[in-house]
């Protein structure tokens, strides 16, 4: 084989392009794994490589370690650095601390030039050489100092020259998203290709084995292909293909594991995320997967492998299973929406109420779990053996049933007790009932909209003062344009295509609308132009637009005494709707086919309040106001009764006798989602998860004064750094730090009571950049 060139047997052509990549290779901290070879004097090198991160510790991805050493690695803020001993530090931009998907990292060095691209995007470039020197190369240690938590696979190290991403990646045409494609150059004298594919041992012409055609294998360290939780040979893998046959080991794709960001107390993760627990903290330690689905039939395993058996679970839940909570009683079964099964005395629990049903287990015992959330039914096994009777391929003698989606695995550990889980990256002990599958990205749903960007979008423009189309390139012709300068303390404008051009409202006011204003003066197809309205368009000063689709036409719709023009989207969820209110609750139509999470309404005609109705709220009696920082308003009755699928309703002097406006939003899976959280008040705060990488992010505390925050991933574009603004405010974009964004969810970072305050609730509403399905970490 020459050098440049893709084992056939290892990594293939994928249908849509790129390669599929069979396997990564588990580096462990607590086994002091790592690779080792010699390493020679470069100066001029490309090394490409794609990594999965298991927690926040200093991961070391490539050190050479002589005279004047060579380290990159991951630090415990998340920044990517690189370091030697002559005092030289590159530091990253951006801080990754996503844990639940696949980075792409390529480094390079031109001898006057050092880069790091992250995902494909150049994140930092430096005049600077960081040249790599002779002695002994290693991966995952720092070394013998620091050992790495993280997944590797398909490095490609290219000697004498820097090349960007492009060589080894490229976008998916029907996703959008970066993959990874054969490298069809040339690795120099001292390159390599690192697949890890061959796991029939663990040395260096196998596990270790370089397939650039070279021969500079790398040699294996305390890394073992041993079949069991062990095994540091897995299906993991940042490409999706293969038929799940219900044994495990065999689909490949991001495969959920336990979730560092979203777990209850201080219990240690280790082996990727798979190990939880072990740490006596005097209560329970809980754990949710990375993953949750809305649909399908899935199957994991879990054993007790140490300390406390003593009230350990096992279960399902919700996402928004509390893992922070005041009382320290946060465990699997402790909430309505959580389902466990406990060690001790085999009870089933829910809504923290124990039932008799199955044997009881204990240390090595094997459970598993068959979740069938198409039929609201979750059943579990011991050794085998379905508990209570039950039969999940026949679906008879459920532990719990009337679930409902979104829903995932759970753990928890009472005292020291420790548990280890399988998603379905090995081969399960046991085979799993026929029709659930492996809990990963291959084997969740097709997402409705697979490309976000062509139904929402954010665009970025630079005022002239002058007549300006700030896009032409947006795949999709707006419909609803939100705009808000970001250098300056102006009113939000926001337009829509069934108001028609030039008609304003502001969301951080109660000013009634104005019908030409110079504003946007055409909604164009992929963009929109700009009069010469200071208040969107100022010479110099800087701007967001939030953009979104809603359909190709405007309906009339009759429901009861009022006639609605209904401008909906129902793929993507969303409608613009006009009508005029006369006295009296009414229903209107709003032509989305499903319930709406998120209904804001204004009064076009009059001076009064935006209303919003949320579907964490009661969407009959309660409503939040848009340009207030007040909490929750309740009155029986409000709106005049719940939204449906098809209406929702106007009631009382709400609006009065006018015409009004209503944006409406239904949540769709990997692209939208309406959620609700309970802040901790803590700088590491609340995980949210929505099943999506957000573009766009809504929020507001429910139960107390506070302003509206809107962070989009447009404006600044690295984790930490999402900036805010402020719907119910005038204020020009803020510079605090608050959310890191995540390829399924955000997590807060910050004590800030307006998103995170101690045992404050908040609702919001978000809009994805990617479905987790295809997302890359963040």
């Amino acid at each position: 084989m020459i050098p440049g060139s893709a084992n056939p047997l290892l990594l293939k052509s994928a249908a849509a392009g790129g390669l599929q990549i069979s396997r990564s290779l588990r580096f462990n901290s607590s086994d002091s794994a790592y690779l080792s070879k010699a390493s020679a004097n470069i100066t001029t090198f490309t090394l490409s490589a794609w990594l999965k991160r298991c927690g926040s510790g200093r991961d070391d991805i490539f050190v050479t370690n002589s005279s004047t050493g060579f380290y990159l690695y991951f630090n415990t803020d998340g920044s990517i650095r690189v370091n030697d001993n002559t005092a030289n530090q590159f530091i990253s931009n951006g801080l990754y601390r996503d844990p639940s998907a696949w980075y792409h990292i390529v480094v390079n060095n031109n001898g006057s030039t050092f880069n790091l691209y992250v995902n494909g995007v150049l994140d930092k470039t430096v005049s600077a050489n960081l040249p790599l020197y002779s002695g002994s190369a290693y991966i995952g240690t720092n070394p013998f100092s620091s050992y790495a938590n993280y997944y590797l696979t398909n490095i490609h190290f290219i000697d004498g020259q820097a090349l960007t991403p492009s060589s080894f990646t490229e976008t998916d045409a029907t996703t959008g998203q970066l993959i990874p494609k054969t490298y069809t150059g040339t690795y120099g004298t001292n390159g390599y290709n690192l697949l890890f594919a061959d796991n029939s041992s663990n040395t260096a012409s196998t596990l270790g084995k370089d397939y650039s055609g070279l021969g500079n294998n790398w040699t294996p360290n305390n890394l073992s292909v041993t079949a069991g939780a062990g095994n540091d040979s897995l299906v993991d893998s940042p490409t999706n293909y293969g038929t799940d046959t219900y044994v495990g080991g065999e689909v490949r794709g991001n495969y959920a594991t336990l979730n560092p960001l979203a777990a209850y107390s201080t219990g240690p993760m280790s082996n990727g995320c798979l190990e939880y627990g072990g740490t006596s903290t005097g209560g329970y330690q809980t754990a949710l997967s990375t993953i949750f689905a809305s649909s399908g039939k899935y199957y994991a395993e879990f054993t007790l492998i140490s300390g406390t058996v003593t009230d350990c679970l096992i279960g399902v839940g919700s996402p928004s299973f509390p893992w922070y909570n005041s009382t320290g009683s946060s465990y699997v079964g402790y909430t309505v929406d959580s389902y466990g099964y406990v060690a001790l005395n085999g009870n089933k629990y829910n809504n923290g109420s124990g039932t008799s049903y199955g044997n009881s287990y204990t240390i090595n015992d094997v459970i598993g779990i068959a979740l069938d959330i198409d039929n609201g039914k979750v059943w579990f096994s011991k050794n085998g053996t379905w508990q209570n009777s039950g039969n999940p391929a026949s679906g008879t003698n459920a532990a719990f049933s009337s679930l409902s989606g979104p829903l995932g695995f759970l753990c928890s550990a009472y005292s020291t007790g420790k548990w280890s889980a399988n998603f379905g990256q090995r081969a399960f002990a046991y085979t799993a009932p026929s029709g659930f599958k492996a809990l990963c990205t291959q084997n969740l749903p097709a997402p409705l909209v697979t490309k976000s960007n062509t139904v929402m979008d954010v665009v970025t423009y630079t005022g002239t003062g002058a007549a300006l189309t700030p896009t032409s390139s947006l795949g999709f012709n707006p419909d609803w344009i939100w705009i808000k300068s970001r250098s300056a303390a102006t009113d939000h404008a926001l337009y829509d295509v069934v108001r028609g051009a030039q008609a304003r409202l502001e969301s951080n006011t109660t000013d009634a609308e104005v019908t030409t204003d110079g504003g946007v003066t055409a909604f164009n197809s992929a963009g929109f132009t700009l009069g010469t309205l200071a208040q969107v368009n100022t010479s110099a000063a800087t701007y967001v637009a939030w953009c979104w689709d809603a359909g190709t036409s405007t309906v009339s719709n009759t429901q009861g005494s009022i006639t609605s023009q209904v401008r909906a989207n129902a793929t993507a969820g969303f409608s613009v709707v006009t009508a005029t209110k006369t006295s009296g609750t009414h229903s209107v139509g709003h032509g989305l086919g499903v319930t709406p999470g998120l209904i804001i309404v204004k009064n076009r005609a009059a001076t009064s309040d935006w209303i919003v109705a949320h579907s964490a709220l009661n969407m009959s009696t309660q409503l939040v106001y848009l340009n207030k920082t007040d909490s929750v308003f309740t009155s029986t009755p409000l709106w005049g009764g719940a939204p449906t699928s098809s209406v929702f309703y106007v009631a009382g002097t709400m609006l009065a006798s006018n015409d009004f406006v209503a944006y409406c939003f239904a949540p769709v899976v990997g692209y939208s989602n309406g959620f609700s959280y309970t802040g901790n008040g803590s700088a590491d705060g609340s995980f949210v998860y929505l099943g999506f990488r957000p573009r766009l992010i809504m929020l507001k505390r429910s139960d107390s004064t506070s302003n509206w925050t809107l962070l989009d991933t447009s404006r600044e574009g690295y984790n930490v750094d999402n900036d805010p603004l402020y719907p119910n405010t005038a204020d020009a974009e803020g510079t605090a730090d608050l959310v890191d964004i995540t390829s399924n969810g955000f997590k807060l970072r910050t004590t800030d009571a307006s998103v995170n305050a101690s045992a404050g609730t908040y609702i919001g509403f978000a809009w994805a950049e990617m479905p987790f399905n295809y997302s890359r970490a963040r």
